[in-house]
């Protein structure tokens, strides 16, 4: 099995992988710089200064495709994974560079800027390749890019009483939708639990005034939310803030750091002043 050792500066992805943020991928394969790329790995066909080579990886499905528009099933070769570790069957490959002194491999000065590729890929070889350090865990961050993209509950605003209110007599808010919701999402090949709740509400009563609140409210007898209105149709809204934790493959929950809201579907209504009218009770 070969290794790929040392700080990667880009994270591995093939057919199997998605590539996370800060990948280099060009023609559907990663580039590896040659900082990442274990000397021993190349034997000295890289003239043992890994400075005039960049690397990158390719599965052989990727490579066949690119020379006769297609793979078969033999492209795709079983690998002994030990528990924990990612190990595929790829083809490490490079392409000598210019210097950062402008030189060439050989020594030679060239006109083109350092970096600039001077030849075509070639083989260094192939096999089962260990690139479980080129694919890291999810960072937080990373979690929490997805988790911004959830589809997350959008909480109804209840009021009571329902239809028409009456000045003097408080509206009571509240929400009786979900406030917890559980989502696997697949980041980079790894299962990502994320266990979303409820950690705000901020109920905009329409005249203005924002109410806030860490409970959902709850309806008559037991409200904790409500709000007194002058005459007039408003119409109120929920904005919700939801925070999460989240664990990479089975493992210990953390907190994603960072919270996003969902707005539910608005409530109108109309509160009217009642009005104290003397009848004669022998009309």
């Amino acid at each position: 099995m070969l290794l790929l050792a040392g700080v990667p500066v880009a994270r591995a992805c093939d057919d199997a992988f998605d590539c996370g943020p800060n990948a280099s991928v060009s023609d559907g394969a990663v580039s590896v710089s040659y900082d990442s790329i274990n000397p021993a790995l190349v034997g000295g066909s890289g003239g043992g200064d890994l400075a005039s080579y960049e690397y990158r990886l390719r599965s052989l499905c990727v490579l066949h495709d690119e020379a006769a528009g297609g793979c078969s099933g033999s492209d795709f070769r079983p690998c002994e994974e030990p528990p924990g570790r990612v190990v595929r069957y790829l083809v490490l490959q490079q392409r000598p560079i210019v210097r950062a002194d402008g030189t060439l491999a050989d020594g030679t000065a060239s006109p083109l800027a350092p970096g600039t590729p001077v030849s075509t890929w070639t083989d260094v070889r192939a096999g089962c390749l260990d690139i479980t350090d080129l694919n890291p865990p999810p960072s937080p961050e990373e979690v929490f890019r997805y988790f911004q993209t959830l589809p997350l509950p959008e909480l109804t605003t209840r009021q009571q009483p329902p239809g028409q209110a009456l000045v003097g007599l408080p509206v009571i808010f509240f929400t009786d939708s979900p406030t917890t919701q559980t989502f696997t999402v697949d980041i980079r090949g790894f299962a990502v639990d994320i266990a979303a709740s409820v950690t705000g509400y901020a109920w905009d009563t329409g005249d203005g005034t924002v109410l806030t609140s860490t409970s959902p409210g709850a309806p008559y007898p037991a409200q904790t939310v409500t709000h007194d209105y002058a005459s007039g149709t408003y119409t109120a809204s929920l904005t919700t803030t939801w925070g999460a934790t989240y664990s990479v493959d089975g493992g210990v929950p953390a907190d994603v750091p960072g919270t996003t809201t969902t707005q539910g579907a608005p409530a109108t209504f109309t509160v009217v002043q009642a009005r104290t009218v003397l009848t004669n009770p022998y009309d």
